[in-house]
């Protein structure tokens, strides 16, 4: 089973809730255990699609109370590490799909990155290591501290496929 983390920021535009939304759906779809921050925003959104499918979501959330969690996870583990649980949502995860987001989801796709794990962009930031350019040609982060691969995305379906790729891949399955 796929282990994916899906990262983005508390607070999304319209577009990345539906395409968090999406995303969650087609995870669940593919029976893939979906990890993420648990709050509200991208990770709420994730986690409804997933719910609404049938899937099965886990929350790693900052605070020590796992009420705190959104309505629509499976499971919700209460870290008590603040920011510091974005370092388990990357370890934990076989792969990351970013929407959206702020400096946590820019933290948790470095750690990813930095872990070997392939990270699908999704209307997420845009970057390349020194001396590369930002974009679709740019989607290795091969040698950046790392084994990881950043692939920027256009739609949901896109990263779902790289995520779960990657996943399977990662495991030789």
């Amino acid at each position: 089973m796929p282990y994916v983390a899906v990262v983005g920021g508390s607070s999304c535009s319209e577009r990345q809730a539906a395409l968090a939304r999406e995303v969650g759906r087609l995870l669940a779809e593919r029976a893939a255990l979906i990890l993420c921050g648990g709050l509200e925003g991208v990770m709420e959104h994730v986690s409804r699609g997933a719910s609404d499918a049938g899937g099965t979501v886990i929350g790693l959330l900052p605070g020590a109370d796992r009420r705190s969690g959104n309505p629509y996870l499976t499971w919700a583990v209460a870290t008590g590490m603040g920011e510091m649980r974005n370092a388990l949502l990357a370890r934990a995860a076989d792969s990351l799909i970013a929407i959206g987001g702020g400096y946590g989801t820019l933290s948790e796709v470095a750690l990813a990155l930095r872990l070997g794990r392939t990270v699908a962009a999704l209307d997420t930031w845009r970057f390349a290591p020194p001396g590369e350019t930002a974009g679709r040609a740019g989607s290795a982060a091969e040698g950046w501290g790392g084994r990881g691969r950043l692939v920027p995305c256009e739609t949901a379906l896109e990263a779902v496929e790289v995520a779960v790729r990657a996943a399977r891949e990662r495991w030789g399955a």
